[in-house]
Protein backbone atom coordinates (compact mmCIF):
# COMPACT_ATOMS: atom_id res chain seq x y z
CA UNK A 1 0.00 0.00 0.00
CA UNK A 2 1.17 3.49 -0.62
CA UNK A 3 1.89 5.74 2.44
CA UNK A 4 3.16 9.53 3.20
CA UNK A 5 6.19 8.99 5.52
CA UNK A 6 9.17 10.81 6.06
CA UNK A 7 13.06 9.43 6.76
CA UNK A 8 14.33 12.15 9.14
CA UNK A 9 12.37 14.81 10.86
CA UNK A 10 11.57 18.08 9.43
CA UNK A 11 9.83 20.73 7.22
CA UNK A 12 6.60 19.67 5.05
CA UNK A 13 9.08 19.06 2.07
CA UNK A 14 10.27 16.15 4.25
CA UNK A 15 7.10 13.92 3.34
CA UNK A 16 7.50 11.27 0.56
CA UNK A 17 5.25 8.93 -1.08
CA UNK A 18 6.54 5.26 0.19
CA UNK A 19 5.01 1.69 -0.57
CA UNK A 20 4.52 -0.13 2.89
CA UNK A 21 2.92 -3.84 3.54
CA UNK A 22 -0.57 -3.66 4.11
CA UNK A 23 -1.29 -4.25 8.02
CA UNK A 24 -3.06 -6.93 9.52
CA UNK A 25 -5.83 -6.35 12.03
CA UNK A 26 -5.44 -7.52 15.45
CA UNK A 27 -8.36 -9.41 17.14
CA UNK A 28 -10.01 -6.23 18.36
CA UNK A 29 -9.38 -4.20 15.37
CA UNK A 30 -10.64 -3.99 12.14
CA UNK A 31 -8.80 -3.12 8.79
CA UNK A 32 -9.95 0.41 6.70
CA UNK A 33 -9.41 1.03 3.22
CA UNK A 34 -8.69 4.89 3.97
CA UNK A 35 -11.16 7.43 2.18
CA UNK A 36 -10.25 10.85 4.13
CA UNK A 37 -7.96 11.44 6.37
CA UNK A 38 -7.77 14.30 9.36
CA UNK A 39 -5.03 16.63 9.74
CA UNK A 40 -4.09 17.94 12.73
CA UNK A 41 -1.39 19.83 14.42
CA UNK A 42 0.06 17.00 16.34
CA UNK A 43 0.71 15.82 12.79
CA UNK A 44 3.41 18.65 12.14
CA UNK A 45 4.62 17.91 15.56
CA UNK A 46 5.46 14.71 14.80
CA UNK A 47 6.93 15.23 11.38
CA UNK A 48 8.90 18.05 13.22
CA UNK A 49 10.49 15.41 16.04
CA UNK A 50 8.87 17.23 18.32
CA UNK A 51 6.07 14.66 19.39
CA UNK A 52 7.61 11.55 18.68
CA UNK A 53 4.58 8.32 18.30
CA UNK A 54 3.86 6.83 21.94
CA UNK A 55 4.89 3.26 22.28
CA UNK A 56 2.91 1.02 20.65
CA UNK A 57 1.48 3.42 18.22
CA UNK A 58 2.10 3.85 14.80
CA UNK A 59 5.20 5.83 13.31
CA UNK A 60 2.93 6.99 10.51
CA UNK A 61 1.30 10.08 11.04
CA UNK A 62 -2.74 10.62 10.86
CA UNK A 63 -4.88 10.25 14.04
CA UNK A 64 -8.35 9.88 12.83
CA UNK A 65 -9.85 8.43 9.35
CA UNK A 66 -12.30 7.30 7.78
CA UNK A 67 -13.08 4.22 5.10
CA UNK A 68 -14.68 0.95 4.56
CA UNK A 69 -13.80 -1.59 6.77
CA UNK A 70 -12.10 -4.54 4.73
CA UNK A 71 -10.75 -7.26 7.58
CA UNK A 72 -12.19 -7.46 11.20
CA UNK A 73 -10.34 -9.55 14.05
CA UNK A 74 -12.34 -12.19 15.55
CA UNK A 75 -13.07 -10.45 18.72
CA UNK A 76 -15.04 -7.85 16.62
CA UNK A 77 -18.95 -7.81 17.35
CA UNK A 78 -20.12 -4.27 16.74
CA UNK A 79 -19.28 -4.15 13.10
CA UNK A 80 -19.09 -6.03 9.55
CA UNK A 81 -16.92 -5.80 6.67
CA UNK A 82 -18.12 -3.24 4.54
CA UNK A 83 -19.07 -0.78 6.85
CA UNK A 84 -18.75 3.01 6.16
CA UNK A 85 -16.53 4.42 9.59
CA UNK A 86 -14.77 6.46 10.95
CA UNK A 87 -12.03 6.43 13.76
CA UNK A 88 -9.64 8.07 16.25
CA UNK A 89 -6.10 5.88 14.89
CA UNK A 90 -3.00 5.13 17.05
CA UNK A 91 -1.68 6.69 14.11
CA UNK A 92 -0.93 5.27 10.97
CA UNK A 93 -4.03 7.60 8.75
CA UNK A 94 -1.40 8.78 6.02
CA UNK A 95 -2.16 5.52 3.72
CA UNK A 96 -4.54 3.74 1.53
CA UNK A 97 -5.02 1.19 4.64
CA UNK A 98 -5.06 1.78 8.03
CA UNK A 99 -5.69 -0.22 11.92
CA UNK A 100 -8.12 1.03 14.04
CA UNK A 101 -9.29 -0.24 17.72
CA UNK A 102 -13.05 -1.75 17.55
CA UNK A 103 -13.73 0.81 20.68
CA UNK A 104 -12.26 3.68 19.10
CA UNK A 105 -14.46 3.43 15.36
CA UNK A 106 -17.75 5.00 14.84
CA UNK A 107 -20.02 4.60 12.42
CA UNK A 108 -20.62 7.34 10.02
CA UNK A 109 -23.76 8.86 10.22
CA UNK A 110 -25.85 8.28 7.28
CA UNK A 111 -26.05 12.15 6.08
CA UNK A 112 -22.24 12.75 6.08
CA UNK A 113 -19.57 12.35 3.37
CA UNK A 114 -16.09 10.29 4.14
CA UNK A 115 -14.21 13.22 4.37
CA UNK A 116 -17.30 14.85 6.89
CA UNK A 117 -16.68 11.65 8.49
CA UNK A 118 -12.65 11.82 9.22
CA UNK A 119 -13.30 15.00 10.71
CA UNK A 120 -15.32 13.77 13.65
CA UNK A 121 -13.00 12.04 15.77
CA UNK A 122 -10.11 14.46 16.93
CA UNK A 123 -12.48 17.50 16.83
CA UNK A 124 -15.37 15.69 18.67
CA UNK A 125 -13.78 13.66 20.98
CA UNK A 126 -11.59 16.18 22.36
CA UNK A 127 -14.07 18.83 22.66
CA UNK A 128 -16.76 16.58 24.47
CA UNK A 129 -13.89 15.22 26.88
CA UNK A 130 -12.51 18.66 28.07
CA UNK A 131 -15.71 20.95 27.24
CA UNK A 132 -18.36 18.33 28.90
CA UNK A 133 -16.81 15.81 30.62
CA UNK A 134 -13.51 17.51 32.95
CA UNK A 135 -15.72 21.11 32.13
CA UNK A 136 -18.61 20.06 33.74
CA UNK A 137 -20.29 21.60 31.33
CA UNK A 138 -23.59 23.30 32.49
CA UNK A 139 -26.31 25.34 30.37
CA UNK A 140 -26.37 29.00 30.14
CA UNK A 141 -22.67 28.92 30.92
CA UNK A 142 -20.28 31.69 30.02
CA UNK A 143 -17.21 30.12 27.82
CA UNK A 144 -14.42 31.83 25.77
CA UNK A 145 -12.82 28.95 23.07
CA UNK A 146 -9.84 30.70 21.33
CA UNK A 147 -9.44 29.57 17.91
CA UNK A 148 -12.61 29.85 17.31
CA UNK A 149 -12.41 29.41 13.45
CA UNK A 150 -10.20 26.03 14.24
CA UNK A 151 -11.75 22.30 13.55
CA UNK A 152 -11.44 22.41 17.26
CA UNK A 153 -13.03 25.59 17.34
CA UNK A 154 -16.12 25.14 15.36
CA UNK A 155 -16.48 21.73 16.77
CA UNK A 156 -16.81 23.52 20.05
CA UNK A 157 -19.39 26.69 19.40
CA UNK A 158 -21.79 23.72 18.17
CA UNK A 159 -21.46 21.66 21.21
CA UNK A 160 -21.94 24.36 23.19
CA UNK A 161 -25.28 26.01 21.90
CA UNK A 162 -26.52 22.60 22.61
CA UNK A 163 -26.21 23.43 26.35
CA UNK A 164 -27.45 27.31 25.59
CA UNK A 165 -24.36 28.90 26.84
CA UNK A 166 -22.63 32.50 25.78
CA UNK A 167 -20.03 31.61 23.79
CA UNK A 168 -16.77 34.17 23.21
CA UNK A 169 -14.15 33.00 20.46
CA UNK A 170 -11.50 34.44 19.23
CA UNK A 171 -10.36 34.47 15.83
CA UNK A 172 -7.33 36.00 13.56
CA UNK A 173 -9.51 38.24 10.76
CA UNK A 174 -12.78 39.50 9.95
CA UNK A 175 -13.74 36.45 7.32
CA UNK A 176 -13.18 34.09 10.54
CA UNK A 177 -15.23 36.17 12.74
CA UNK A 178 -18.57 36.48 10.44
CA UNK A 179 -18.13 32.57 9.95
CA UNK A 180 -18.04 32.02 13.96
CA UNK A 181 -21.07 34.27 14.74
CA UNK A 182 -22.85 32.77 11.87
CA UNK A 183 -22.08 29.06 13.39
CA UNK A 184 -23.19 30.62 16.57
CA UNK A 185 -20.76 32.25 18.61
CA UNK A 186 -22.25 35.32 20.65
CA UNK A 187 -19.10 37.21 20.82
CA UNK A 188 -16.25 36.82 18.27
CA UNK A 189 -13.36 39.06 18.57
CA UNK A 190 -10.94 39.71 15.86
CA UNK A 191 -7.40 39.27 18.14
CA UNK A 192 -5.50 41.51 15.54
CA UNK A 193 -7.63 44.41 15.54
CA UNK A 194 -8.99 43.73 19.36
CA UNK A 195 -8.23 43.64 23.04
CA UNK A 196 -10.05 40.49 23.65
CA UNK A 197 -9.20 40.74 27.29
CA UNK A 198 -10.85 44.21 27.46
CA UNK A 199 -13.51 43.59 25.34
CA UNK A 200 -14.91 39.94 27.69
CA UNK A 201 -14.24 42.16 30.50
CA UNK A 202 -16.86 44.48 29.16
CA UNK A 203 -19.18 41.88 28.38
CA UNK A 204 -19.24 39.79 31.53
CA UNK A 205 -19.32 42.42 33.52
CA UNK A 206 -19.16 40.90 37.41
CA UNK A 207 -19.80 37.12 36.88
CA UNK A 208 -16.49 36.05 34.85
CA UNK A 209 -16.21 33.03 32.65
CA UNK A 210 -16.81 29.90 33.64
CA UNK A 211 -14.84 27.82 31.47
CA UNK A 212 -12.42 28.49 29.22
CA UNK A 213 -10.96 26.15 26.35
CA UNK A 214 -7.25 27.69 25.53
CA UNK A 215 -4.83 26.13 23.09
CA UNK A 216 -2.47 29.19 23.28
CA UNK A 217 -0.84 29.45 26.49
CA UNK A 218 1.50 31.98 27.35
CA UNK A 219 1.03 35.10 28.33
CA UNK A 220 -2.59 34.00 27.93
CA UNK A 221 -2.54 32.31 31.24
CA UNK A 222 -2.83 35.29 33.31
CA UNK A 223 -5.75 36.94 31.75
CA UNK A 224 -7.67 33.98 31.96
CA UNK A 225 -7.10 33.93 35.44
CA UNK A 226 -8.23 37.33 35.66
CA UNK A 227 -10.94 36.60 33.23
CA UNK A 228 -12.66 33.77 35.51
CA UNK A 229 -15.55 33.33 37.70
CA UNK A 230 -15.40 31.66 41.06
CA UNK A 231 -14.96 28.05 40.62
CA UNK A 232 -13.94 28.50 36.93
CA UNK A 233 -11.97 26.35 34.79
CA UNK A 234 -9.41 27.08 32.83
CA UNK A 235 -8.84 24.24 30.56
CA UNK A 236 -5.49 23.66 28.03
CA UNK A 237 -5.72 21.64 25.31
CA UNK A 238 -1.91 22.97 23.43
CA UNK A 239 0.81 25.55 23.98
CA UNK A 240 0.91 27.66 20.87
CA UNK A 241 2.45 30.66 22.74
CA UNK A 242 4.54 28.11 24.76
CA UNK A 243 4.08 26.50 27.93
CA UNK A 244 6.51 27.89 30.20
CA UNK A 245 5.49 31.07 31.98
CA UNK A 246 5.59 33.33 35.52
CA UNK A 247 2.15 33.35 37.27
CA UNK A 248 0.03 35.51 39.82
CA UNK A 249 -1.75 32.46 41.61
CA UNK A 250 -3.17 34.03 44.53
CA UNK A 251 -6.63 34.44 42.41
CA UNK A 252 -6.60 30.73 42.20
CA UNK A 253 -6.92 30.58 45.61
CA UNK A 254 -9.42 33.75 45.99
CA UNK A 255 -11.91 32.57 43.13
CA UNK A 256 -11.59 28.01 43.81
CA UNK A 257 -10.15 28.25 40.40
CA UNK A 258 -9.17 24.76 38.62
CA UNK A 259 -6.26 24.78 35.87
CA UNK A 260 -6.15 21.92 34.08
CA UNK A 261 -5.72 20.40 30.55
CA UNK A 262 -5.55 16.82 28.47
CA UNK A 263 -3.74 15.34 25.61
CA UNK A 264 -6.01 12.53 23.67
CA UNK A 265 -3.43 10.32 22.00
CA UNK A 266 -2.17 8.27 25.33
CA UNK A 267 -5.36 7.81 27.28
CA UNK A 268 -6.15 4.00 27.11
CA UNK A 269 -8.87 2.67 25.28
CA UNK A 270 -11.48 2.44 27.92
CA UNK A 271 -11.22 6.28 28.12
CA UNK A 272 -11.49 6.51 24.20
CA UNK A 273 -14.35 4.24 24.41
CA UNK A 274 -16.49 6.63 27.04
CA UNK A 275 -16.20 9.16 24.76
CA UNK A 276 -16.98 7.09 21.84
CA UNK A 277 -20.22 6.17 23.58
CA UNK A 278 -20.97 9.82 24.32
CA UNK A 279 -20.50 10.95 20.99
CA UNK A 280 -22.98 8.56 19.23
CA UNK A 281 -25.33 9.05 22.28
CA UNK A 282 -25.41 12.99 22.44
CA UNK A 283 -23.89 14.24 19.12
CA UNK A 284 -24.47 11.95 16.67
CA UNK A 285 -28.56 12.40 16.61
CA UNK A 286 -27.52 16.07 16.34
CA UNK A 287 -25.75 15.19 13.16
CA UNK A 288 -28.41 13.72 11.62
CA UNK A 289 -31.11 16.31 12.61
CA UNK A 290 -28.96 18.63 10.87
CA UNK A 291 -28.13 20.74 14.01
CA UNK A 292 -24.48 19.87 14.27
CA UNK A 293 -22.09 19.40 11.12
CA UNK A 294 -18.26 18.98 10.32
CA UNK A 295 -17.13 21.61 8.75
CA UNK A 296 -14.76 21.33 6.24
CA UNK A 297 -11.65 23.89 4.89
CA UNK A 298 -9.83 22.41 2.10
CA UNK A 299 -9.56 18.71 0.52
CA UNK A 300 -6.09 17.86 -0.74
CA UNK A 301 -4.95 14.53 -2.33
CA UNK A 302 -2.96 12.13 0.63
CA UNK A 303 -0.35 12.53 -2.22
CA UNK A 304 -0.45 16.55 -1.51
CA UNK A 305 0.30 16.19 2.33
CA UNK A 306 2.82 18.55 1.72
CA UNK A 307 0.33 20.94 1.03
CA UNK A 308 -1.62 20.31 3.72
CA UNK A 309 0.91 20.35 5.99
CA UNK A 310 1.90 23.92 4.57
CA UNK A 311 -1.66 25.26 4.54
CA UNK A 312 -2.17 23.93 7.99
CA UNK A 313 0.59 26.03 9.43
CA UNK A 314 -0.65 29.56 7.40
CA UNK A 315 -3.36 29.62 9.88
CA UNK A 316 -5.85 30.72 7.60
CA UNK A 317 -8.25 27.74 7.29
CA UNK A 318 -11.67 27.50 8.75
CA UNK A 319 -12.52 24.16 10.08
CA UNK A 320 -10.94 21.31 9.17
CA UNK A 321 -7.88 20.43 6.15
CA UNK A 322 -8.89 16.92 5.36
CA UNK A 323 -6.81 14.17 3.13
CA UNK A 324 -8.39 12.11 0.48
CA UNK A 325 -6.58 8.75 -0.08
Amino acid sequence: MKVIHYDLPGPPDVLKLFNRETPEPHDDQLLIKTEAIGVNRPDLLQREGLYPAPINHSKILGLEASGIIKKIGKNVKEFRIGDRVCALLDGGGYAEYCVANECQTLRIPKNLSFEEGAAIPECFFTCWSNLVDRGNLKTNQNVLVHGGSSGIGTTAIQILKLFDAKIFVTVGNDKKKIFCENLGSNFCINYNKDDYFKFIKSKIEKRGLDIILDMVGGDYVQKHIDLLANDGKLINIAYQKGSKIELNLIKVMLKRLTITGSTLRIRDKFFKRKLKEDIEKFIFPNILNGKIKPIIDSVYQLKDAKLAHEKLYKSDHIGKIILKA
